[in-house]
C-alpha cells in the first residue's frame, strides 16, 4: 500500500490535463537544451517517469523531447542515464541502436535497447551489434565493460539467440581476456573496483593479496590502485565463465575416440613452452599455469576449456596466501567457490581434466576440512567429489562423513549454509541415491536444520523427505519427526549450555537447562543429538524428557517446528507405503497408537498429529484389510480404553470404524467368529460405560461422531455373527427409552441427541433383518466399486459404445 502523499502525487500524474502536459514537455526541452544539468534536471526527469509510469497506457513523446532524454543515456552523471533510461522504458516510441547516439554504449542504454527488443531475430540483431563493439579499442573512445553483463542477461534467457559464430567469437575473446589481461596496474585510481590504493605516476606490477609481486598472470584476486580496460573484462569473464560454459558447452561435441585419445595426451603433456600470446605480452608463466604450445591448435571451445582450468588453478593457488583484510579473504572463498564449480563444469566436459584436476580438489579439501568457517567453499568440492569420484577412483567416504556430519551437527544454526547444503541434496537426489546411499542414514543430523529454521526449510524437506523414507529407517525416521519439537529445544539448551553460565537452581526458563547438564538425562539428550540413525527407535524415558522439556513448550522456535510436524507426516506417509511390507506397516500401526500419547505438551500440537494419525491410519488399512487382524489386539486394547473417547477422540474414531469395517471374513479369512465377538465385547463395555455414567470431573461429553461410530460398528459386528444382534438391538431400544426422559448426562446438546437416537433406530430397523442388514453395512466390493463399463454381460458397455460413437460421429 501507498502512503497517503505517495497515492496524492499518482493521482495527480494520472489526471494531469493534455494541454498542461505539452507545456510541460516544453519546459522540459527548454531545461534539457542547458549544456549543464542539475537539480532542475533532475526533478523534472523525475515528474516525467511519475507521468508516463502513472497511467495504463504508454503515452508518446514529442520526437525532440525523445531526442534530447536519448542523448541523456550518454551523460557522465549515472544518475541522469538511470533516470533517462527509466523514462525511455515508460515510452511508446521504439529505439534503434545508433553508435553515434550511444557512444559508449553504457549499460543503462545496453538495457533499454534489450527491453525493447520484440522477436528473436531482433535479439540476435542486438547481439551481434554487442558483439561488434568487442572488436573496438578503449582508444576508440568506447568502453566494453557492459557489454558482458548484458550478453550474461541475454544467453540466460534466450540462449539461442547466440549463433555458432557468436559463439566461436566469444570463446576466443573469453581465452585473451582470462589469460591475457596486463599485468601493470592501470595508469588511473580505480573507479568502483575491488581494490583502491594511491595514485602513482608509473603504474607499478600488479600485487598478490600478501603484498607479493605477481609473477604470473592476472586474475581477479590481483590487486592493483587502478584497473585497466582489459583487466575489468578479465574479471567479467570468470563471473560469466560457469554460465557460458554450462550454456554453450555443455552438449557433448562428438568427438570421436582419436580426439579423446589425442586431448588425453594433451593433458598429460609437460612441455612449458610460451605460446605466441603469452611472449607478446611478456607474462611469466609459472609451472602450474604453463600450457603446451600446442594448445592454440585446439577448437575455439577446447581451447577455452584449457585456459579455465588455468585460471582456475592459478586461483586456487593465490588462496593459499593469508590476505591483509577481511574482506580480502572472503572475496578468496568467494572466488574459491566458483573456482571449483567452474572446475567441474570442465571436467564434466573432458573427463581427461579429472586426472589433472583431483590433485588441486584433494589437497584443497584437506587445507580447508578441518576449518568450518570454509563449509561454503566445501560443498561444491563435494558436488565435484560426486560427479568424479568414481572417474578418478578415489575414496570419498571421508567427504560425506564431514558434509553430512559435521555440517549440520555444528553448524546447524547457519541458515545460509543450511539452504546451500539442502539444494545440493535437491539437485543430486537421483546420484546420491545410486552413489552415496548411506546419506539416508544421516537423517537425525539433517532434521537438525529443520528443527532449528522451520519456517524457511519446509518446501525444501517437503521434497527432500521421500529419499529419506526407506524400509530401514521409517520407523526410527516417524519417532524422530514425532520428537522433532523436542529436538529443537534440545538445539537451543545445547547452544544456551555454551553461553550461559550455571545460574540458581529453579530459576524460570533454567530448569530445561539444569537438566541438560545433569548427567543422569544427558543420555536423553544425546540420543536426540545423534548424528546417524541406527542407535534405536526412539527413547524409553520418552514420558521423562516431556517433563523435563516442559517449560521450553512455549518457546517461539519450539511453537513453529511444532507446526511443520504434521506437513512432514504426510510426506512422510505418503512415502513410506511406496516402500513399506505390510510388516513394516503393521509396525507403523503401532508406532501411531503408541505415540499418540506420547507427545510434547505444545497446545493444539496433540490433536493436529492425531489427525494426520487417523487420516493416514485409514489409508493403511484401506489398501490392506489384513492389517486390522494382523494388529487386532493392539486395537481392541485401544478401542477398550474409556479413557481415549475423551482425550483422542480423532484416532479413536477412527480405530473404532476401521475395526468395524474391516473385521470381516471376506476382507481376511483369518477373522474368526471369537475375533469378532470380543471385538464386540470391547466396544460395548465402552459404549454402555460412557452412556451410563457423567464425564469425568473437568472433562467434556463424548463427541456425537465416536457415539455413533461406536453403534454403527457394532452393528456391523453383528450383522457378520447373527447371535450377537439381539444384544445390540437391546442396546438400542433402551438408548430410545432412556432419551425420550428428556435430557442425559452423557450428551449437552439436543440435536446431537436427536441426531444419535435416529441412527439407532435406523440400526435397530436394519438388524430385524438379518440379511439386509449384512448387504446395506458391508457392501461387497463389486457394490462399492462398480466396473459395469467393463462387465461385457450387462448392457451399459454398450450404451457408452453407443454415445461415443454418436459424440464423435462427423
Amino acid at each position: 500500500m501507498y502512503s497517503q502523499g505517495s497515492e496524492s502525487l499518482i493521482r495527480q500524474a494520472r489526471d494531469i490535463e493534455e494541454s498542461e502536459l505539452q507545456k510541460f514537455y516544453s519546459r522540459l526541452i527548454k531545461v534539457l537544451k542547458v549544456k549543464e544539468h542539475g537539480h532542475e534536471t533532475v526533478d523534472s526527469l523525475q515528474r516525467l517517469h511519475l507521468i508516463l509510469s502513472a497511467n495504463k497506457y504508454s503515452r508518446q513523446l514529442p520526437a525532440e523531447l525523445q531526442k534530447k532524454v536519448s542523448s541523456l543515456l550518454s551523460s557522465p552523471v549515472e544518475q541522469l542515464q538511470v533516470l533517462s533510461s527509466a523514462v525511455l522504458r515508460e515510452s511508446s516510441l521504439g529505439l534503434e541502436y545508433n553508435q553515434k547516439n550511444f557512444s559508449p554504449l553504457n549499460s543503462h542504454a545496453a538495457a533499454l535497447l534489450l527491453s525493447q527488443v520484440d522477436s528473436r531475430t531482433d535479439l540476435s540483431s542486438y547481439c551481434t551489434q554487442l558483439l561488434r563493439n568487442l572488436e573496438n579499442r578503449q582508444s576508440e573512445g568506447l568502453s566494453l565493460t557492459h557489454t558482458l553483463p548484458i550478453l550474461n542477461s541475454v544467453i540466460t534467457h534466450s540462449p539461442d539467440c547466440l549463433t555458432e559464430d557468436h559463439v566461436t567469437f566469444l570463446s576466443k575473446k573469453f581465452v585473451d581476456w582470462l589469460r591475457y589481461a596486463s599485468i601493470t596496474q592501470g595508469g588511473g585510481a580505480s573507479s568502483g573496483g575491488f581494490f583502491t590504493g594511491p595514485r602513482s605516476r608509473q603504474p607499478p606490477p600488479i600485487t598478490e593479496l600478501d603484498g607479493t609481486v605477481s609473477g604470473d598472470f592476472f586474475t581477479v584476486l590481483c590487486v592493483g590502485q587502478g584497473f585497466t580496460e582489459d583487466q575489468w573484462m578479465n574479471v567479467y569473464s570468470f563471473s560469466m565463465l560457469r554460465h557460458w560454459l554450462l550454456t554453450y558447452h555443455s552438449v557433448s561435441n562428438g568427438n570421436s575416440t582419436v580426439d579423446t585419445v589425442s586431448r588425453l595426451q594433451h593433458s598429460l603433456s609437460h612441455s612449458f613452452s610460451n605460446d605466441d600470446r603469452s611472449e607478446v605480452d611478456g607474462s611469466v608463466v609459472s609451472m602450474v599455469s604453463a600450457t603446451s604450445s600446442s594448445s592454440r591448435l585446439l577448437p575455439p571451445k577446447e581451447r577455452l576449456r584449457e585456459k579455465a582450468f588455468q585460471y582456475c588453478q592459478r586461483l586456487i593457488e593465490q588462496c593459499d596466501r593469508k590476505a591483509h583484510k577481511k574482506t580480502d579473504t572472503d572475496l578468496q572463498k568467494a572466488c574459491l567457490v566458483e573456482a571449483v564449480c567452474v572446475l567441474d563444469c570442465v571436467c564434466s566436459e573432458d573427463t581427461s581434466l579429472v586426472y589433472r584436476t583431483f590433485p588441486y580438489i584433494k589437497a584443497l579439501f584437506g587445507r580447508l576440512s578441518s576449518d568450518l568457517s570454509f563449509a561454503r567453499v566445501l560443498l561444491p568440492v563435494a558436488q565435484f567429489y560426486l560427479n568424479h569420484g568414481e572417474v578418478a577412483a578415489v575414496d570419498c567416504d571421508v567427504v560425506w562423513k564431514l558434509v553430512f556430519g559435521r555440517f549440520p551437527a555444528e553448524l546447524f544454526n547457519d541458515n545460509f549454509l543450511a539452504h546451500e547444503l539442502l539444494r545440493f541434496l535437491r539437485l543430486n537426489l537421483d546420484s546420491l541415491k545410486f552413489r552415496v546411499p548411506q546419506y539416508t542414514h544421516f537423517f537425525p543430523n539433517l532434521l537438525k536444520m529443520l528443527a532449528w529454521n522451520s519456517p524457511a526449510l519446509v518446501d525444501e524437506f517437503v521434497d527432500l523427505m521421500p529419499s529419506l523414507v526407506t524400509a530401514g529407517t521409517a520407523v526410527e525416521l516417524l519417532h524422530t519427526l514425532l520428537d522433532l519439537p523436542c529436538l529443537s529445544a534440545t538445539l537451543v539448551l545445547q547452544l544456551r549450555a555454551a553461553s550461559l553460565p550455571i545460574a540458581e537452581a529453579g530459576a524460570r526458563g533454567l530448569v530445561p537447562l539444569e537438566a541438560f547438564r545433569n548427567p543422569s538425562f544427558r543420555g536423553l539428550f544425546l540420543f536426540l543429538l545423534r548424528t546417524e540413525a541406527g542407535t534405536g527407535d526412539t527413547i524409553d524415558r520418552l514420558s521423562t524428557l516431556h517433563e523435563l522439556l516442559a517449560e521450553a513448550a512455549d518457546w517461539p522456535r519450539v511453537v513453529r517446528c511444532a507446526q511443520i510436524v504434521p506437513v512432514m507426516l504426510h510426506v512422510f506417509f505418503n512415502a513410506v507405503i511406496k516402500v513399506a511390507d505390510e510388516q513394516l506397516l503393521a509396525h507403523l500401526i503401532l508406532v501411531i497408537l503408541e505415540r499418540s500419547s506420547l507427545l510434547l505438551n505444545i497446545p493444539s500440537y496433540s490433536k493436529e498429529i492425531h489427525r494426520v494419525f487417523s487420516c493416514h491410519l485409514l489409508n493403511l488399512c484401506k489398501l490392506h484389510p489384513s492389517l486390522v487382524v494382523d494388529q487386532s489386539h493392539e486395537l481392541l486394547e485401544f478401542a477398550g480404553t474409556t479413557t481415549n473417547v475423551y482425550n483422542k477422540e480423532e484416532i479413536y474414531t477412527h480405530v473404532v470404524w476401521v475395526l468395524g469395517e474391516y473385521l470381516s471374513v471376506s476382507c481376511d479369512s483369518r477373522c474368526s467368529v471369537n475375533l469378532i465377538t470380543s471385538c464386540f465385547e470391547a466396544l460395548e463395555a465402552v459404549l454402555f460405560e460412557i452412556t451410563s455414567s457423567t464425564p469425568p470431573s473437568g472433562g467434556s461429553c463424548p463427541a456425537p461422531r465416536v457415539i455413533t461410530t461406536l453403534m454403527s460398528a457394532m452393528a456391523k459386528l453383528a450383522s457378520r455373527s447373527h447371535d450377537l444382534i439381539p444384544r445390540v438391538s437391546l442396546f438400542l431400544s433402551k438408548l430410545r427409552t432412556v432419551t425420550r426422559g428428556g435430557s442425559v448426562a452423557w450428551c449437552a446438546d439436543e440435536e446431537d441427541l436427536v441426531s444419535i437416537v435416529t441412527r439407532g433406530e435406523e440400526l435397530w430397523s436394519l438388524l430385524k433383518t438379518p440379511g439386509v442388514a449384512q448387504s446395506v453395512l458391508t457392501p461387497p466390493s463389486y457394490i462399492t466399486e462398480p466396473r459395469w463399463h467393463r462387465d461385457t454381460n450387462m448392457a451399459m458397455p454398450l450404451r457408452l459404445r453407443l454415445l461415443t460413437h454418436l459424440t464423435h460421429s462427423q
